[in-house]
Formats: structure tokens, C-alpha cells, sequence
């Protein structure tokens, strides 16, 4: 993080002024982290739902931003906050990320992993086309600013990551079903991936020569995105190997056992981006392999220290993201020339995502018994909080050095002011339009943690082999779920004991009980 100080040319000849001011700025940050904190927890015990906590951390730094603007420090203040993005992809997303994907537990999110897929992998990538096409198509009839069509496709890509931390809480609190969640923070962990390689791919066809054919652009995607994945889930399984090869399961190795955990999502991110890959990827899938695998090897109070830990920093991390959003918007100078810009890639971006869920949902049923289908409800619970959140800024952020004559710069106001309006907005009014969409309640009035093995909406989907039953379509989407359910075998009767020293059924168990506890 750059922190400047307050004399700008006078911070040479007078480096104590330059330490106050430094000292002042990080106070000045404390400050906001500590009154977001209580102040979403004020709102949270009071069941306030049109204040969520990001909005309210938002609004901070809208009013610190504000106040700045008008007072004779404002030049100080912005100069305390002037960090690269850098810092955003270094030290703030990586434990938010990761801590998505260790939050993941297997009973909830693997029974609905074949939907999960549909709607992270290729809603993400209909949206982000939707919405690529849609804006550029608005430049060509001069509804919106015009943008070349490959940074059109980049702004689809960076604003079709999802980011429902806002509304996840209020899930919780209102009693939403157990499969809405699952299917609400899946898709948002995943999505991030997809986002970003998306974006990668673009940027690289962008900076390469424009006759690259639709096979190299497909490859490119692969490569970076298979490729995270890949280097991911390897460190992810290798920290498993050693930690239950060593035997750290031990009280007195608490310290060690710690350490090495912590230090393995890094190493991950870093070998990555080392191999020019994508580190969010990686730690994202490192983050589910630790968390299904390395976990379970630790010693119950390390289990407890780990957990803590990175909910803790993930926390900082996202707090002190949606307080910089709300202050950038009100201290940078940003292109608001072009509102246009701004409220049609809204609504394009509403009609991506209609499209992304609706089309999904109706792939997913197609291979699901009635009985087990997503209702229209949840449909269209999931079209409308679909918000926008720091892998949306950040990669926003990036396209400012990415993209020449201004062009990053139109993309990087649109998408602070998308993510601001989605959040204050569609956050706030979250807890109004499930009840009126009639999902409140849907978890039968218990915990989600008591409806995992239940036969409620649409966990683990069963299926008959009726003859009658359909199409070419129909059947293999039938034999997509079949093969989820054949890697759970596999998983239980294979990879956790061999990477493990729990065996199947103690593993499931276990992740029941650590699910409950982290929605709680």
C-alpha cells in the first residue's frame, strides 16, 4: 500500500511529517474497519435487512469520502488511499477467495454440484457474451458509449462475477432453503474463476494480434483456466499428503501444523501467477481441496485456530473493499461524462442475467424428476441478487492499465457505480422480495445444517431410467449427474482415505457439523 504524505513535495526534507501523516491515514482506516464492524452488528442484531453490512461499510466511505471533498484535506486523504491493484490481487482477494472455496462443504454444495457447474461455468460465460455484445451493440447505435467489441467482451466478463456476500446473511436469518443457498454461494465461488479467466483470455486476445482465429481464443481460456485449476487442486492435494503423511494431528504440533496450513493457499497463488496462470483460480480450488482433505488431518484445536483465521482475515479483507468503493466513488475523478454508459450496461447486465439463469435452470430441470426441479420461485430469486462485489472492482481496477485512451477508465466508474447501486439497492431490498417471491421459510423452519440429509426442494437429485422420460439432451444431461454421483463414490471410498485419516462416512459427518457452523 503507497501512503503518501500530506506536503507532497515537502515529504523529502520533512520525513517526520511524512510518518504522521502515514500514522494519521492508517488511524483514519482503523477507524472505518471498527465502526463498519459494530455498526453491522448493531444492524444485524436489530434485523435490520434494507442496511446489510457491505452496504452499510459502503456508505461509510461514501460520507468519509464526502466529507473529505469539502474540507482542506482532501489531497491527504487520497493520498492515504492510493494503493495499486496490486495490493486488491496480493494481499485483499486472495483470503476472501479463498476463504469462499473453504467454506465450501460437501454434503450441501456436491448434491447440487451438476447445477453448481451449469450456472457458474456456462452462465457465467452466457452472461458475460450477453452482456459483451448487448453493450457493444449499444455503442453502435449510440445508445452508450462505444467501445471496441474484444473491451466490450472484457466488461462482460469482469461484471458477470457475482459477489452475494450482502445478501448470504440475510439468507440465514430469514430461514431461505437449504438448496437456494447452496446454489446462491456456489455459483458466486465459482463464477469468480470463470470471471476472471474469461477476462484474462480477452485481455491477451486484445494484446495480441486481432488475427487470432476462434480455436486460439478457445484454447487460451483453456489453458489459463484448467491450468489454475489444476495447479489448485495439486497443491491443495499435496498439503493434504504431507500433513497426513507427517502425522500432525498432534496437540503439541499445533504451531507447525498452523503455519504449514496458512502458508500452502500462498503458495499456491504464487505458483500460479509465477507460471503465468491465474492465482485466484488456484487458491480457489486449493481453498475446497484443504477444506474437503487437509482439514481433516489437523488437530481440533488447529481445526479451530484455522477456521478463525481465515474468517477473520477475509473479513478485514471485504470490509475494507466495499469502505474503498464507497470512498473512490466520492474522491476520484471519474468519467462520469458518460451515465449513459452506466444505466444501460444495468440493464443489459439484467437482461445477461435473466438469460444466464433462466436458460441454466431450464438445462438443469431437463435432467430432473419434477418433484426435484428448481421452482420458478428460486429462479427468480436468483435472477434478482445476482450483485456485483470486490472481483467486479478489482478486476475493473485492472482494466484502467489494461485499456488505453480512457477506455479503462469509462469501464472502471460503470462498474463502481454498478456495484455500489447493487449493493445499497438490491442488497436493501433482498429480505422484501423473497418474502414477496414466497421463498422465506422454505427451510421448514429449521437450520440449514438439519435439512442437509433431508429430502426438502431438491437435494441429491435421483433419477429413474424411464424410457419415456426424453430426449438425446435429456439423457445426457442425466449421465452428467450420474458421474457427479459416481466421483462421490469415488471420493468417499478412494481419495478421502488415502488423503485422509477419517474414512468416508466420518468425513460426510464432520462436514455437516463444520457446515453449521460456519452459517452460523
Amino acid at each position: 500500500m503507497q501512503i503518501s504524505p500530506a506536503g507532497g513535495g515537502d515529504s523529502q526534507s520533512h520525513p517526520g511529517k511524512e510518518q504522521q501523516a502515514a500514522g494519521v491515514g492508517i488511524l483514519l482506516q482503523i477507524m472505518m474497519l471498527v465502526l463498519s464492524f459494530v455498526l453491522g452488528h448493531v444492524l444485524r442484531r436489530h434485523r435490520f435487512y434494507y442496511l446489510p453490512e457491505a452496504s452499510a461499510s459502503l456508505l461509510i466511505g461514501l460520507i468519509v469520502g464526502a466529507l473529505a471533498n469539502i474540507s482542506n484535506t482532501e489531497t491527504s486523504i487520497r493520498a492515504w488511499f492510493n494503493f495499486h491493484e496490486e495490493f486488491f490481487f496480493l494481499f485483499l482477494l486472495p483470503p476472501i477467495i479463498f476463504q469462499s472455496g473453504f467454506s465450501l462443504s460437501p454434503k450441501p454444495f456436491f448434491s447440487n454440484f451438476g447445477a453448481i457447474v451449469t450456472f457458474s461455468i456456462l452462465g457465467t460465460f452466457i452472461a458475460s457474451v450477453v452482456t459483451g455484445v448487448l453493450v457493444y451493440l449499444g455503442g453502435l447505435i449510440y445508445l452508450t458509449y462505444r467501445l471496441p467489441f474484444v473491451e466490450c467482451l472484457m466488461f462482460g466478463a469482469l461484471i458477470s462475477a457475482t459477489d452475494p456476500v450482502t445478501v448470504l446473511s440475510i439468507f440465514q436469518e430469514l430461514g431461505i432453503d437449504t438448496n437456494l443457498y447452496a446454489l446462491v454461494f456456489g455459483e458466486s465461488v465459482l463464477n469468480d474463476a470463470m470471471a476472471i479467466s474469461l477476462y484474462r483470455t480477452m485481455s491477451s486476445l486484445k494484446s495480441h494480434a486481432p488475427g487470432q482465429n476462434f480455436f486460439m481464443v478457445v484454447f487460451r481460456f483453456l489453458e489459463t483456466f484448467v491450468g489454475s485449476l489444476s495447479a489448485g487442486v495439486g497443491v491443495g492435494f499435496i498439503s493434504a499428503l504431507i500433513s497426513f503423511s507427517a502425522g500432525l494431528d498432534i496437540d503439541n504440533l499445533q504451531n507447525l501444523e498452523c503455519c504449514l496450513f496458512v502458508l500452502f493457499p500462498y503458495f499456491s497463488y504464487m505458483l500460479a501467477e509465477g507460471l503465468g496462470l491465474t492465482g485466484i483460480v488456484s487458491i480457489l480450488f486449493t481453498g475446497i481441496v484443504m477444506k474437503h482433505y487437509t482439514y481433516s488431518n489437523l488437530s481440533e484445536n488447529s481445526q479451530r485456530f484455522v477456521s478463525a483465521f481465515f474468517h477473520l482475515i477475509s473479513s478485514l479483507a471485504e470490509t475494507f473493499v466495499f469502505i474503498y468503493m464507497g470512498f473512490d466513488i466520492a474522491m476520484e475523478q471519474h468519467s462520469w461524462s458518460h451515465v449513459g454508459f452506466i444505466f444501460f450496461s444495468i440493464i443489459f447486465i439484467g437482461v445477461a442475467r435473466a438469460a444466464n439463469v433462466f436458460s441454466c435452470a431450464y438445462l438443469v430441470n431437463l435432467a430432473r424428476p419434477a418433484p426435484r426441479q428448481i421452482p420458478v420461485k428460486h429462479q427468480k430469486a436468483l435472477w434478482y441478487i445476482g450483485l456485483r462485489g470486490a472481483m467486479a472492482f478489482a478486476l475493473a481496477l485492472q482494466s484502467v492499465h489494461d485499456l488505453p485512451e480512457g477506455h479503462g477508465q469509462t469501464i472502471f466508474t460503470a462498474t463502481t457505480a454498478i456495484v455500489v447501486l447493487t449493493v445499497l439497492l438490491i442488497g436493501g431490498s433482498t429480505g422484501t422480495v423473497l418474502e414477496t417471491l414466497q421463498v422465506v421459510g422454505d427451510d421448514h423452519d429449521g437450520p440449514l445444517s438439519e435439512s442437509l440429509d433431508g429430502n426438502n426442494g431438491y437435494v441429491a437429485p435421483s433419477y429413474n431410467e424411464d424410457a419415456t422420460s426424453g430426449n438425446r439432451l435429456k439423457m445426457k444431461l442425466k449421465e452428467f449427474h450420474k458421474s457427479t454421483a459416481s466421483f462421490t463414490a469415488l471420493d468417499r471410498n478412494y481419495l478421502t482415505p488415502f488423503f485422509t485419516s477419517q474414512n468416508g462416512d466420518e468425513e460426510e459427518e464432520h462436514g455437516k457439523i463444520d457446515y453449521h457452523q460456519n452459517v452460523t
